[in-house]
């Protein structure tokens, strides 16, 4: 029998180019690594967050929910992809009636709003070729009209009574993530009757080069 054996980078992790032989990676066992696909997005530098609110700072959301207004969103453009795969909404007071939250997709980036640097979950990583947007004043993030046949809808939540006070929060982690292929907006929705509910949020994306998707 012949002597087969697998060389493993055990201390250094290597970006090879394309098409380019490099060393299986193992622990201190010798064990393979097979990394999940969402750490290794990460690790790469393709996993970027949104957020909304700072510390003791939270933002309001509209009354009420309109097709065109938006709290948050993340614009691809063409030849750009993004793989929306976590969002969190911690309703910090929802006085108002009927508080909800929502996020959705179009095929038209977003037209107003004030602009926000994605951030990337690797520290120090590249820049993200994305841009998004934040509104500071409620729905003031501008969308494309919300139609049956181009408009996504990816969750949905409300409470149909007012909470107060009282810890009200909703986390979103798709089993099966949207593919977005640019152009393309990804936006959440945050709003409430009467009174607009004060929140924290934040929504984590994969962007990727569309080549490498499809």
């Amino acid at each position: 029998m012949s002597d087969q054996r697998i060389y493993v980078a055990q201390d250094t992790i290597t970006a090879a180019g394309e098409s380019t032989w490099v060393n299986a990676r193992g622990n201190k066992l010798g064990f393979q690594i097979a990394q999940d696909f969402y750490t290794q997005m990460a690790i790469e530098g393709r996993v970027f967050q949104v957020k909304a609110g700072t510390i003791s700072v939270p933002l309001v959301g509209n009354v009420p929910i309109t097709d065109t207004a938006a709290e948050m969103s993340a614009d691809a453009v063409l030849g750009t992809t993004i793989i929306p795969v976590a969002c969190n909404i911690s309703f910090n007071l929802a006085a108002g009636t009927l508080f909800e939250s929502a996020a959705k997709s179009v095929a038209t980036v977003s037209s107003s709003g004030a602009a926000f640097i994605p951030l990337p979950l690797y520290s120090g990583g590249a820049a993200a070729t994305t841009t998004a947007r934040v509104a500071a004043t409620a729905g003031t993030v501008t969308v494309t009209a919300e139609a049956a046949t181009t408009t996504l809808r990816h969750f949905s939540w409300s409470q149909p009574i007012a909470a107060g006070a009282w810890n009200t929060w909703y986390d979103w982690e798709p089993r099966t993530p949207p593919i977005l292929n640019g152009p393309r907006c990804f936006y959440v929705q945050i709003a409430g009757t009467t009174t607009g509910p004060s929140y924290f949020a934040s929504f984590d994306y994969i962007e990727l080069p569309t080549t490498a998707v499809s």
